[in-house]
């Protein structure tokens, strides 16, 4: 049985490159922040030090990397576009000659950082936002013709946790999504991912009934859904762990996310997340 729909996109092209998408994909995480939840700061001492941290994610078997340097923990300020530039793109530069085959995403609400890293060869935007912080992002990736993760979050890593609430919230985040794939779509954009957003304005309840309904999103919206929820939370809040000891409950619950829908694992640890996709894509074949 094939875990990915026909009527889903087959491959994930960014000019004249492309990314199959017949199988689920591994989506490693590169934090240049200072004040990252799990990681903050440990990768962006030196170049060396984040040329190193890609080429052992690489050697793991991701698929892609995530590279953001603005922090989205809860509570956390928005940050000056400026400010992300001058602390994403010295990193950027010397990864993408570094591993010139490599499908770079990058993490960004900010049109200005989008254009520049489009334009010295990102493959794609991932942007916690959908367009609402920065709407000009929507039609700088349609002048780049490459993909685009659309994100759910309620409210803004400010406040987002602060009390979240829905009378609904896999309707509520489906009826978010088919608004903003209308405007992408408007807007030129072809190849779009969707994120639920887990952690971005969802208690813990609303993280897993998510978890339990990701098909619910790629049946109804007919894209291919990306699972970001590494060692969240979500996890440690259930299982009494912190960030550093919640590798085995964040597995797990890749393994759901797996059984459930998910077509990219954004993920903290690439060699258990392909781990876990080997043996889902074994249980698979024999259902």
């Amino acid at each position: 049985m094939s875990q990915i729909s026909p009527k889903l996109p087959t491959a994930l092209r960014s000019g004249p490159r492309s990314l199959a998408m017949n199988r689920p994909l591994v989506m490693g995480i590169l934090n240049l922040t200072p004040d990252s939840f799990f990681d903050g700061g440990k990768y962006a001492l030196s170049e060396a030090v984040a040329v190193n941290r890609v080429k052992e994610m690489v050697l793991q078997g991701a698929d892609m990397i995530d590279i953001g340097a603005a922090s989205s923990r809860p509570g956390a300020e928005l940050i000056d576009p400026i400010v992300e530039q001058e602390r994403i793109l010295p990193f950027f530069t010397i990864i993408r000659k570094t591993f010139p085959e490599l499908w770079i995403s990058i993490d960004t609400y900010h049109s200005s950082t989008a254009h520049i890293c489009l334009k010295e060869g990102a493959d794609m935007i991932n942007d916690i936002s959908g367009g609402r912080i920065d709407p000009r992002i929507f039609h700088v990736v349609a002048e780049f013709q490459c993909p685009y993760i659309l994100m759910h979050m309620q409210g803004t890593p400010g406040n987002m946790q602060k009390d979240p609430h829905y009378e609904n919230v896999t309707e509520e985040i489906i009826s978010f999504f088919i608004e903003r794939i209308s405007a992408l779509e408007h807007a030129g954009v072809k190849d779009i991912l969707l994120d639920p957003g887990f952690g971005f304005g969802k208690s813990v309840d609303h993280n897993f009934e998510i978890l339990k309904n990701l098909n619910t999103f790629k049946e109804r919206c007919k894209l291919p859904v990306l699972v970001g929820i590494s060692r969240k939370s979500m996890i440690n809040k259930i299982i009494g762990t912190k960030p550093e000891e919640a590798l085995n409950g964040t597995t797990a619950v890749h393994m759901l996310a797996l059984l459930n829908g998910a077509s990219v694992l954004r993920v903290h640890d690439v060699k258990e997340a392909k781990e876990t996709i080997q043996l889902f894509e074994k249980y698979k074949s024999l259902s």
